[in-house]
């Protein structure tokens, strides 16, 4: 009897993102899929955990269907939360996205959707973060949609290296623009930070945050530069800190202190 393919899905825009759906609809393709994401938006978040607040589940439905689990937290709570607590079994695969925004270079740092693949990564599930290189919810996520499905069935058949996780990041271009799909490295691109100055009603200051991204790599082996020429960029990371050329050179301090 074949073995029936089991699919995480999650994503930090929220459960109620059209990008979430594309994505399920794509992904029920290839097995049963469960939805458990956060019940707003959670962009930026990082790999943060909700330690000092409980954490609700509640069931939400989209088109008057059962879609999944709405959860009051992060995307990385929402990984944890269903394979410790929601899932009778773990699953093959673990999918966040499709995010609304590229996620290259450094903004994996920030980024919900990588940290909720990374949760997965972590335990030991084959996991992808996939985005679209477009701020705009009205944008079509049909193309990265299709990409998904097709990265996915791979990663399914031949899995990926241990402590390997991938970001995938489509060009919001039609199908027929998108040149194809390129392994890429992270760029050194940077954001120049602005906060902002305003005053509410109340006159009271506050800061809004505005930074500028600036890509610097024109190196097509790079993400920003694959994606802004047209490729599907997907990039292996992995999340091991350590300088292990600094090790040796640092020994002095254990003879200074």
């Amino acid at each position: 009897m074949k073995k029936e393919i089991r699919i995480l899905v999650t994503n930090d825009d929220g459960i109620d993102s059209p990008g979430i759906f594309a994505l399920v609809h794509s992904m029920k393709r290839l097995g049963k899929v469960v939805v458990v994401a956060p019940d707003r938006q959670q962009s930026a978040v990082g790999h943060a955990l909700t330690v000092s607040d409980p954490l609700r589940v509640v069931p939400f439905h989209r088109n008057g269907e059962m879609f999944g689990y709405a959860i009051n937290g992060t995307p990385s709570d929402c990984v944890k939360l269903a394979m410790s607590s929601l899932l009778d079994k773990k699953p093959d695969l673990v999918v966040s996205g499709i995010n609304h925004g590229q996620n290259t270079s450094i903004n994996i740092l920030y980024s919900g959707t990588v940290s909720a693949a990374t949760e997965g990564m972590l335990l030991g599930i084959p996991s992808i973060a996939v985005s679209l290189a477009s701020y705009s919810l009205k944008s079509d996520c049909g193309v990265a949609a299709e990409y998904s499905f097709n990265i996915a069935k791979k990663i399914l058949k031949s899995g990926l290296p241990e402590g390997t996780l991938l970001n995938v990041n489509v060009p919001s271009l039609p199908k027929d623009k998108v040149k194809g799909l390129k392994i890429t490295r992270q760029s050194d691109s940077q954001w120049n930070d602005k906060y902002e100055k305003r005053t509410d009603p109340f006159g009271r200051d506050y800061y809004w945050f505005s930074g500028e991204y600036k890509v610097i790599d024109k190196d097509l082996a790079t993400d920003d530069a694959a994606l802004l020429a047209g490729y599907v960029s997907v990039t292996p990371i992995q999340f091991k800190f350590t300088n292990y050329d600094a090790i040796n050179k640092l020994k002095i301090l254990e003879k200074k202190i």
